[in-house]
């Protein structure tokens, strides 16, 4: 099944909480998530810059660090959104005053904007989109060996359905785990994926290449 892009929040079965993103793509598969200036983004992989002028939206930090928080998206939300909770704004109202401003995707599938966060520590983390016809923000609760998922296509609500099992030793491992582990691994067209899992009293970031 083909849901497009996914943003997942979990706990590995040792208590590590975790951030997830990953891009699925028909349209524009060349593309590689990439640590940038300590975030990590979505960019496209060489020789296909040009891609950049048929959709805008291809590229863009989709992971960074709020102090606290962890926060992971599909699109421009993700600055924003950051630094509107390291400036203090309750995670809640920081998800939902920049998804509402920013509105879906002019594109031509209307694409969803899709967010998450998750703390370095505690029990419980936020799940968002803004698609045509709705704008929703909810807290999850963080469960050891299990991750809360949300994606554009499909599986574009924040249901109870939408979990799968979840485990990872490391950040790398974290990131290859929303391309092959669990219910991901049942999704189509996966390109690259990046992850932050807690390491310490920090968050420890890595990426994915398919």
């Amino acid at each position: 099944m083909y849901i497009g892009r996914i943003v997942a929040v979990g706990r590995n079965r040792r208590g590590a909480n975790a951030g997830l993103y990953r891009v699925s793509s028909r349209s524009f598969p060349n593309r590689k998530a990439v640590e940038l200036s300590g975030h990590l983004a979505i960019v496209p992989r060489e020789g296909h810059e040009a891609d950049l002028q048929k959709n805008p939206y291809i590229a863009y930090n989709c992971l960074r660090v709020a102090g606290d928080w962890a926060v992971v998206s599909n699109g421009s939300q993700t600055d924003p959104i950051a630094e509107k909770i390291e400036a203090g704004m309750p995670v809640r109202d920081a998800l939902a005053a920049v998804l509402s401003a920013l509105d879906y995707e002019k594109d031509q599938y209307n694409t969803p904007r899709i967010a998450g966060a998750v703390p370095l520590a505690g029990d419980t983390a936020w799940l968002a989109i803004v698609r045509h016809d709705a704008l929703i923000v909810k807290a999850v609760a963080l469960e050891a060996g299990q991750a809360r998922y949300l994606a554009t296509y499909e599986a574009n609500d924040v249901g109870e359905s939408q979990n799968s099992e979840f485990d990872a030793s490391d950040a790398v491992a974290a990131a290859r785990f929303a391309v092959d582990g669990g219910a991901f691994a049942g999704f189509e067209h996966p390109v690259t994926s990046a992850a932050a899992l807690v390491k310490g009293s920090r968050f420890a970031l890595a990426t994915w290449i398919v």
